[in-house]
């Protein structure tokens, strides 16, 4: 099955759907993939900036594979033309080669040399951190129970990952000059550096949870601003900062907590700028029932189970809407996002086979 795989990843990744800047419409990588599946009734749905979804379905499925087309932009770091895939004796080289257009390239393959039931949801938004296009879908009345989400996992079925939160935070301050008794309290920069230190201390604290292999909270301060120069108390700060939790942790609760380090009026605004749920989603009690209906899905597929995983993926929205979700896709996801990014051969091929077996073909 190689060589149709290669085939079709050599024509997705030509393909220019990189996101930003979000140009991408309804033609293009959409009409080749009408062209390549003969047979399946196809709905295209522009939800506007970019976010295009396909569901192409044969026969009458209540299992459903989703990849998303869209990459990160490339970087003046990549060694030839990152639309050009390059083919090695053991790697196949191209923007979005690994996340994730090389599924999409196998499931292709697949549905070539199947005839079962199918149904594949492509969509456009993932890198956006706007999921359009999987909200879109979930408020139609799909009658799908099950999900297959693409991402790079060594072709091993992931069966929990941490949720993710953005937040932007600002702190207000009083102007005026720095040699004042008050610019120790009066900077607005003073009090995001207390706050980030109590955060920190407080991420820390946490180190001690676990669910499902993954240990701690996951948190980063992504960027500080604020100021004037010098010898001016600042009367402004920003600052941007993401975490990452457990299934078993709760986003409002740990938002509650990070809203509360600092004494009450330091802080002006508390935005949650993006929210992905915990894979399984759902409470500590309903999250361990749906990962052990995961296993399940995934041993009735012969799929192997791997390690839950620290990166978020659009898994968790269907989990979060009552499906069975599973991870599972060729690569390793310490090359994606990377300048010439690669696949092995050996997972573009594993991955097409598996997925053929469970379509009902002869791969």
């Amino acid at each position: 099955m190689l060589p149709e795989v290669l085939k079709h990843l050599e024509a997705l990744v030509s393909f220019d759907t990189r996101n930003p800047p979000r140009q991408i419409g309804t033609g293009g990588i959409f009409d080749y993939l009408r062209n390549q599946l003969e047979g399946f009734r196809i709905e295209v749905v522009d939800h506007g900036d970019g976010a295009v979804s396909m569901l192409a379905v044969r026969g009458n499925p209540r299992r459903l594979f989703n990849v998303h087309l869209d990459t990160v932009p490339s970087s003046q770091h990549w060694s030839a033309d990152p639309h050009l895939l390059r083919v090695t004796d053991e790697r196949a080289i191209g923007l979005g080669a690994c996340d994730i257009k090389g599924a999409a390239a196998g499931l292709l393959a697949a549905a070539a040399v199947s005839s079962g039931d199918a149904a594949f949801l492509f969509s456009t938004d993932e890198e956006a951190n706007d999921p359009r296009c999987i909200a879109g879908f979930l408020a139609t009345q799909h009658g799908f129970n099950e999900v297959i989400v693409a991402e790079p996992t060594l072709c091993e079925a992931v069966l929990a990952h941490r949720g993710i939160s953005s937040v932007l935070l600002k702190f207000r301050g009083v102007a005026g000059h720095a040699s004042g008794a008050n610019a120790m309290q009066a900077s607005a920069l003073h009090q995001t550096m207390r706050w980030g230190g109590k955060a920190l201390d407080y991420v820390e604290s946490q180190s001690h949870q676990r669910f499902g292999g993954l240990t701690g909270l996951r948190f980063n301060i992504g960027r500080v601003e604020g100021g004037i120069k010098a010898n001016m108390i600042a009367p402004s700060a920003e600052l941007r900062f993401g975490f990452r939790p457990l299934p078993s942790m709760s986003i409002d609760g740990l938002h509650e907590t990070f809203g509360t380090l600092i004494e009450a009026g330091a802080i002006e605004r508390y935005e949650e700028t993006f929210r992905g749920p915990s894979l399984p989603a759902g409470d500590v009690a309903t999250a361990e029932q749906r990962r052990l209906e995961a296993r399940d899905l995934a041993d009735a597929l012969d799929l192997p189970i791997g390690n839950a995983v620290d990166f978020w993926t659009e898994a968790s929205l269907f989990s979060a809407a009552g499906l069975t979700a599973i991870v599972y896709g060729p690569g390793d996801i310490a090359q994606a996002h990377t300048a010439d990014e690669w696949v092995s051969l050996e997972q573009l091929e594993r991955y097409a086979r598996s997925v053929a077996r469970i379509m009902g073909g002869n791969a």
